[in-house]
């Protein structure tokens, strides 16, 4: 079908009906005008054409993206009735057949490919969130359609971007039924019709909400000055429920710890005394998780890189490390390893020759051993 022949079909149903231009949105996706609260054509010509009518499959229905969108451009007026018209479908999915919703969605994926005039990414999501739908299936096998017609040509990036402006990116969990509405819900269902990288998108999300809440409760404790005990049994029991890795416990104890100090400015005694201070005080909970050398070393890390990014801790590199050795934090031979092995170049020459000094040290008591 060539495009001359699509705007003549389009354009003689719209005359059959007055010119009503306002039919546009309605005779692209069902042929004609509509029943007054249904999505069924009324009577009168039907344009043969129509979304509802073509084979569910890309190849089809893409001319007629593409037609829309030439007419779009040509006559911008008619936007407002495309945005309209596809708000009214999506609120009535329940009344469309579920071949006629695998269509639409495929239209409305193809659309956001082609970049469609007239369908901001809020005018398809938001009227899917009506209850009975949701509650029904239908907004998810909707959806689901959807995101696997657009990655087709897209990338998980693209359709991220649109979540975000259509206000979903944050809560896709809401096109789930309320009996299926979990992280394990929504793994099993994406994980089963081959959207993969969906599910690992939202694994990590998950994993980040819930390794911000951790460092959100621990600056309060922190801050509070709580019973080291509580703190303690606060980290564990998060660990436990979220299921977070050693080496996060690691990083974020450390964040939380120097997110809490005092700083003042450039007086380095002052910053000097501060931090190690903290390490004191809290040596304790650092001790409870850096239960072997690879965390101690990652520890190290991530000493080596806050003094690297915060130009008033530079100097404190040998401080610090001096002060966890001492506090049973590092052990001798995590410190040696990172001195003779460390991969991370990130300051490391000057910070190797600021431990020298207790590299020495260490390496003579070791000798007199």
């Amino acid at each position: 079908m060539q495009y001359r022949q699509w705007v003549s079909y389009l354009l003689s149903c719209m005359f059959c009906f007055g010119g009503n231009f306002e039919l546009f949105g309605a005779v692209v996706f069902t042929g004609g005008r509509t029943q007054p609260g249904t999505t069924k054509p009324d009577e009168g010509e039907r344009h043969p054409y129509s979304i509802i009518d073509c084979e569910p499959t890309r190849e089809i229905i893409l001319p007629s993206v593409i037609y829309t969108q030439k007419i779009l451009r040509r006559k911008p007026f008619l936007i407002k009735n495309l945005e309209n018209v596809m708000r009214r479908f999506l609120q009535s999915l329940e009344l469309f057949e579920e071949n006629e919703r695998k269509k639409l969605a495929i239209f409305t994926a193809l659309a956001f490919s082609q970049k469609l005039s007239g369908l901001p990414p809020e005018t398809v999501f938001q009227p899917l969130l009506k209850d009975n739908l949701v509650a029904k299936g239908i907004v998810l096998s909707f959806i689901t359609d959807f995101f696997k017609e657009y990655l087709v040509d897209n990338s998980l990036d693209d359709l991220i971007s649109i979540l975000k402006r259509g206000k979903m990116e944050e809560n896709l969990m809401d096109f789930f039924p309320s009996a299926k509405r979990s992280a394990e819900g929504f793994s099993e269902h994406f994980s089963k019709e081959g959207l993969i990288p969906l599910v690992e998108y939202n694994e990590k999300k998950i994993f980040e909400v819930k390794l911000k809440e951790m460092k959100s409760a621990l600056t309060t404790q922190i801050a509070e000055e709580a019973d080291m005990s509580e703190v303690i049994d606060t980290v564990k029991q998060r660990v436990k429920d979220a299921k977070l890795p050693d080496i996060e416990i690691v990083r974020i104890l450390w964040d939380v710890l120097m997110d809490a100090v005092q700083w003042s400015g450039k007086n380095q005694q002052q910053n000097a005394n501060s931090a190690l201070r903290q390490v004191k005080t809290w040596a304790q909970l650092l001790n409870t998780f850096c239960t072997n050398g690879k965390l101690e070393l990652e520890l190290l890390y991530k000493v080596q890189m806050q003094c690297y990014e915060d130009a008033k801790l530079m100097k404190l590199f040998p401080e610090i490390v001096r002060s966890l050795y001492d506090q049973d934090v590092l052990a001798e031979d995590t410190i040696l390893h990172w001195f003779r092995k460390g991969t991370n170049p990130k300051g490391r020459q000057t910070f190797v020759k600021a431990l020298e000094p207790f590299v020495n040290w260490l390496e003579e008591a070791e000798e007199e051993e």
